[in-house]
């Protein structure tokens, strides 16, 4: 079964070059420009595999994201990966006490982000 991928970001740019990386890797994707809208797409239902999210984004940023999406019922195990520019040990440890699995630092090449999609996703 195709596992599917909601990418939150504010970057048309970043959503469409990730889109065509993670669908030509076998995955469904799915998107949003904005926390709000990824928060009313999960509200209404919609169970990802597997989020990835911008850190930085106007309204509700990455952390704030994580932090509701992990009081959704059916996205509290659900792995979140960052994609950011920041590498920062301050916003990692931010991210992770949110609820952030794991962290990729933009640009990400495509076979380092199928490694991480391969060891995160469930099999």
């Amino acid at each position: 079964m195709m596992k599917n991928i909601l990418l939150v970001d504010d970057s048309p740019t970043v959503l469409t070059s990730m889109r065509q990386t993670i669908t030509r890797g076998g995955y469904a994707v799915e998107d949003c420009r904005s926390g709000e809208d990824a928060m009313k797409k999960l509200g209404s239902g919609y169970r990802p595999d597997l989020i990835i999210t911008d850190l930085n984004m106007d309204g509700m940023d990455g952390i704030e994201f994580i932090t509701q999406a992990r009081k959704t019922g059916g996205c509290r195990f659900t792995p979140i990966l960052i994609l950011t520019t920041e590498s920062g040990q301050d916003h990692r440890n931010r991210a992770k006490s949110a609820g952030a699995t794991g962290w990729l630092v933009k640009p990400v090449a495509p076979q380092q982000l199928f490694d991480v999609l391969n060891r995160v996703l469930p099999a």
